[in-house]
């Protein structure tokens, strides 16, 4: 439990986006329990496989939908009551 704790904590984890996606819908106590039973799930994995933990990072939740965010981003924006045209960076991929 204080290991899920402080894995919530760190910056820049994909634990820590869990944590804050799980927290603001369900509760910080249960997020807490979520954080550890994902940690028990990538500690068996690890053992089992005999591999190396591979860290997904903070923007992981963002990369995984992007058509979704950035819907839902220019909505909000739109709500606000400005106007967006929306284009892809050429130096980012």
């Amino acid at each position: 439990m204080e290991s899920a704790w402080s894995a919530s904590k760190a910056k820049g984890t994909y634990l820590k986006a869990r944590y804050q996606r799980l927290a603001s819908r369900r509760g910080k106590k249960r997020a807490t329990f979520a954080i550890a039973h994902t940690l028990l799930i990538m500690a068996y994995h690890i053992f089992k496989e005999q591999c190396t933990y591979k860290e997904l990072g903070a923007d992981y939740f963002d990369h995984l939908n992007e058509e979704y965010l950035i819907k839902r981003l220019t909505s909000r924006i739109q709500n606000l009551g400005y106007q967006i045209e929306i284009q892809k960076h050429p130096g980012l991929t």
